[in-house]
């Protein structure tokens, strides 16, 4: 691989909050190398608009190592960028070549607003999870792993669903703003076992009303949501949510 630089443009978002119109403003970045992390690359912009007396631009991260989902952004018109199976921070430049022109935007939903530049929040994510997404009823203490016996295949679709880690690119890449993938992920991670059964009907029932609510689009299955996921959440768990719903409307 060659350690040559990346010479880039980019083109990025400037807001400077949620009720500020916002714009594009295009920099120039130079001898980036291959094989630094996209957040990098936006480190070193940010140290040159500093040292230039310049506000840097605002970005969400923490782990870094594509865990928690906060560095979400939009490269290119695609949801973590031009990579498969990954978040933002995940990205390196070898993605890109020399002198290419890089458009970066935050997460564009109703539900989540932006702060400033590319930092949006998804507390929507939080209320929804509040409205349903746990189990309440007492199950005792912490029993042995062979006590309950779960059969393989579903505690695996239930670990699948639970390796959501609620970054919004389902809902960012979404032509409706949907999150039903993000809901029906939640929903699946506690269907699929014992303890979940219980509550059911209710969480499906409170954590779609809440979707509702918050302003997310509806759902019209064309995948795009499983396709940019960095967890490979299936649809699935979409088919899933939509029984538990049903199932639970008939009960009233």
């Amino acid at each position: 691989m060659s350690n040559i630089g990346l010479n880039l443009k980019l083109k990025i978002w400037r807001q400077k909050d949620a009720k500020s119109k916002g714009r594009f403003e295009t920099y120039e970045i130079k001898d980036i190398s291959p094989d630094s992390s996209f957040l990098e690359m936006l480190d070193i912009l940010n140290d040159e608009l500093i040292r230039d007396g310049k506000q840097p631009v605002a970005f969400d991260h923490d782990c870094r190592e594509g865990i928690c989902g906060m560095c979400s952004l939009y490269i290119n018109g695609r949801a973590h960028g031009p990579d498969d199976d990954i978040t933002t921070c995940q990205l390196h430049m070898r993605k890109f070549k020399d002198g290419e022109t890089i458009t970066i935007e935050p997460w564009r939903s109703a539900a989540f607003p932006v702060i400033k530049d590319l930092v949006v929040t998804r507390n929507a994510f939080d209320q929804i999870l509040q409205a349903g997404g746990f189990v309440s009823v007492n199950t005792g203490g912490v029993p042995d792993g062979n006590v309950i016996p779960i059969a393989k295949p579903k505690a695996d679709e239930s670990m699948d669903a639970a390796a959501c880690i609620g970054c919004g690119a389902c809902v960012a890449t979404c032509k409706n703003g949907s999150a039903m993938l993000f809901v029906s992920a939640r929903v699946s991670s506690l269907a699929l076992l014992p303890q979940g059964k219980i509550e059911g009907a209710r969480r499906a029932k409170a954590m779609v009303a809440k979707m509702d609510e918050l302003g997310f689009g509806s759902c019209t299955n064309t995948q795009a949501c499983e396709m940019e996921c960095p967890k490979n959440i299936s649809i699935t768990h979409i088919a899933r949510l939509n029984r538990e719903f049903l199932c639970a409307k008939l009960q009233d």
